[in-house]
């Protein structure tokens, strides 16, 4: 795979989104940007309407080829996985409407692609995270979860023969 890839990983969330790019050139993982979505303590349709906006301006400004997103999962509360099904919502049809392919993945897969166990720590996906990338601090939880989704997209869809950056 000697063409250039930017991959967009979305880690979902209603009140703060974590968003990672990073790219794939020869085999190489190369950190891009990431950071976090913060929404305001509007009502729920506006923190959506601000999410929506908020990765569409992340597509247009870092132009990825690829958008890949933490798939749902079941929880506790029921309240919580509803607006988390909507902030996932809005984040996909930001990509779908800037013609991204999508792709969704499981915590679970994240984290053997990312740590080599399902049942890897926040902080282990962090400490890998930083260690894959290369980069010089530790990233914020959400943000290097966004970072792991992009990281098992390239390990899973991208057709790697080999685990890139390992």
């Amino acid at each position: 795979m000697n063409e250039r890839r930017r991959i967009l990983g979305i880690d979902p969330g209603s009140r703060l989104t974590g968003y990672g790019v990073i790219a794939v050139h020869g085999g190489k993982l190369i950190y891009t940007a990431s950071g976090c979505i913060r929404t305001g303590s509007g009502t729920m349709p506006a923190r959506l309407g601000e999410i929506y906006r908020a990765v569409g301006e992340l597509i247009e400004q870092y132009e990825p080829d690829e958008f890949a997103i933490e798939s749902v999962f079941l929880a506790r509360n029921p309240q919580s996985a509803l607006k988390l099904g909507q902030a996932r919502g809005v984040a996909i049809a930001a990509a779908v409407a800037a013609e991204l392919p999508v792709h969704e993945y499981a915590a679970r897969e994240v984290k053997q692609a990312v740590v080599g166990t399902g049942r890897a720590s926040k902080a282990q996906v962090q400490h890998m995270v930083q260690a894959l990338l290369d980069l010089s601090g530790t990233p914020q939880a959400d943000a290097a979860d966004a970072l792991a989704i992009a990281v098992c997209h390239v390990n899973t869809a991208l057709g790697v023969s080999h685990r890139v950056g390992r």
